[in-house]
């Protein structure tokens, strides 16, 4: 099982190859190619470890960037990489039956952090943190393995909005989740090619295209966690002004620094029309452009 498996690679490919496009893919596949535009995500003869928990993101993941590697005019590779954290009644034959089905490069690395988070973390407390940090470190050491370039993880556009809500509330700071990060003194480069692509887009073509979805019983076992709090109260003021997440995740690449307070930011005066907000305009924030995203497609 922990055997690198590429069987089968060019069958997947050439069926995948044969199935139309829904207009929903292709506007996930455009917000992808923009994402990486602007912030340099996917560039010609990158290797990059895809991982794959199991979810809809990162199965989306898996999926959008395979439909995108015939669009973008250079070459790059990718491969999957599920860390079974030997968790009780996980499903080990459902990601690599998957797998070689659709014709991916993979690796299946097993680990039992399940063992380490439930004996370091309290009961009651939440085992997110560390089980994220031990998967992160067993995901560097299979990317310099593997020979991989880039390490791509399925974080999207609610994602960061609900970094960005649990960094203001409980942490006291703005700051939301990077589109690419440098880790480990630049030993890795640690990329979120669907920071511009909304979670239920991605609920949409996980049922579209039937993913072998398997849920996380670890964390969807614990209650009161913050970030399904923060989720929540996204939901109910989406309800109330289904702009708010567009919004809020313009503020992200919309910032004016002098009307914070952080002097290491401060650069000049801010100006009395922009102070209340009174002589801004009416609908102040852009949307994200996707035209660019045309030059890499073919």
């Amino acid at each position: 099982m922990n055997a690198l498996a590429g069987s089968g690679l060019e069958r997947g490919r050439l069926e995948h190859g044969r199935l139309s496009d829904s207009r929903l893919q292709q506007r996930l596949i455009k917000q992808l190619c923009q994402a990486s535009i602007d912030h340099a995500l996917i560039e010609p003869g990158d290797r990059i470890l895809v991982a794959v928990s199991g979810g809809k993101d990162s199965l989306g993941l898996l999926h959008l960037l395979r439909a995108a590697q015939s669009r973008i005019p250079f070459e790059f590779s990718i491969l999957a990489v599920n860390v079974d954290q030997g968790q009780p009644g996980f499903p080990t034959e459902v990601l690599p039956s998957y797998f070689a089905r659709e014709g991916y490069e993979y690796k299946i690395i097993t680990e039992d952090t399940y063992s380490v988070v439930t004996e370091k973390i309290p009961e009651g407390k939440t085992y997110c943190s560390l089980c994220s940090r031990l998967r992160r470190g067993i995901l560097y050491s299979a990317a310099t393995r593997l020979g991989a370039t880039k390490i791509a993880l399925g974080h999207h556009r609610d994602d960061a909005i609900i970094t960005l809500l649990l960094n203001i509330f409980y942490a006291g700071k703005i700051a939301a989740m990077p589109a690419k990060l440098s880790a480990k003194g630049g030993a890795h480069t640690v990329i979120r090619p669907l920071l511009y692509c909304a979670e239920d887009d991605l609920r949409a073509l996980s049922v579209e295209r039937a993913f072998p979805i398997i849920p996380c019983n670890l964390c969807g076992s614990q209650k009161n966690l913050k970030r399904a709090q923060m989720k929540e109260l996204l939901a109910k003021l989406s309800l109330e002004n289904p702009k708010v997440p567009g919004n809020l995740f313009a503020a992200l690449s919309n910032v004016l620094p002098a009307h914070l307070l952080d002097p290491k930011l401060a650069g000049g005066l801010a100006t009395e029309e922009d102070s209340d907000g009174e002589s801004a305009p009416t609908s102040p924030v852009r949307s994200l452009p996707l035209l660019g995203a045309t030059r890499l497609l073919r």
